[in-house]
């Protein structure tokens, strides 16, 4: 462990420091702030010369703020001679620009993977990527870890019970399988249609929900509009309780406000964006993913595998 570095920007510190404590390091020296232009400012304060460095970074809002700190952090470790610089990003933006399903339109997931790996980065460690084929834009090793026992395991504590999975569109279905395996519960889609990237119809509920308590699992909350118009069709559809499991809260523009007014008894989501004081409701709980951060950064530390932590999602 000795040579061992977890590092960390700016955008989600507060989870790193939770790694370190699981880990039993202390966090990397570091200054990382703005010049008065508001360019990037980056010095690493220790030796790395050798080291296994992990960066810990998410690259929620301010996405491009956050994604140039990012490569900075990682040009001055490799500068510094880190021998091998590990990209940990809980939550990794742009992942939704994966293909081009417009004219003219840039495939952006595959532009910051190319950064990441020009910037110098050995691999990536990454939490619920919104598509599994993102791994396949880079050119380094990816670690593609899930919050799926993070979240089985608080929702048995809470005593979920006569439960229904519901995925929020066909494109979810292998995850909410997953899940209904873990519960050993039914199963139910939400069939919906895109009006626009910000807004959904929804259409018909597929499986039997009337008289259950339904727990809807995806990998990212922006605006809210989807969770909600899901959660409202399956109220008419005569569901019970009505609650989320998302693995990455942007809670963009008003989503708080929406989630406040609708039929959502209550939203899970992981610490991999910090949710700001604005953004705080009751109808919200925090997960944390630190000690699966922790446990996936150690086996790659020691060369150990990591499909442990993530076997329940292939089978």
């Amino acid at each position: 462990m000795d040579k061992m570095i977890v590092v960390s920007g700016n955008s989600n510190r507060g989870l790193a420091l939770k790694i370190c404590k699981d880990l039993k390091l202390n966090i990397g020296k570091g200054l990382f702030t703005r010049f008065s232009d508001g360019e990037v400012r980056v010095k690493i304060e220790e030796n790395v010369r050798g080291k296994d460095v992990f960066v810990v970074q998410s690259t929620c809002p301010p996405v491009n703020e956050n994604i140039m700190e990012l490569l900075i952090i990682i040009d001055a470790l490799k500068r510094a001679s880190a021998s091998r610089i590990t990209a940990v990003m809980p939550y990794f933006g742009y992942a939704r620009q994966d293909r081009k399903d417009q004219p003219r339109v840039p495939i952006t997931a595959k532009l910051v993977a190319n950064l990441l790996t020009v910037a110098g980065a050995s691999r990536v460690l990454a939490l619920d990527l919104h598509a599994g084929q993102v791994q396949g834009f880079f050119d380094i090793p990816v670690d593609h870890i899930f919050a799926i026992d993070v979240f089985v395991d608080y929702f048995k504590k809470i005593g979920m019970n006569n439960l229904v999975i519901v995925s929020p569109d066909v494109g979810g279905i292998k995850m909410a399988r997953a899940y209904a395996k873990k519960f050993r519960a039914g199963l139910a889609i939400v069939d919906k249609r895109r009006n626009s990237p910000e807004s959904t119809e929804v259409m018909h509920i597929l499986g039997e929900v009337e008289g259950k308590n339904v727990l809807i699992v995806d990998d990212i909350i922006a605006t809210g509009g989807s969770l909600v118009e899901a959660a409202g069709a399956l109220r008419r559809a005569g569901a019970k309780k009505i609650c989320a499991a998302i693995s990455h809260g942007i809670l963009s523009a008003n989503a708080v406000e929406k989630l406040e007014d609708s039929d959502i008894d209550y939203l899970a989501i992981t610490d991999s964006i910090p949710l700001g004081e604005e953004k705080k409701s009751k109808k919200i709980k925090i997960v944390s993913v630190s000690k699966l951060f922790a446990e996936a950064i150690k086996r790659i530390h020691f060369e150990q595998s990591i499909s442990v932590l993530f076997d329940s999602i292939r089978r």
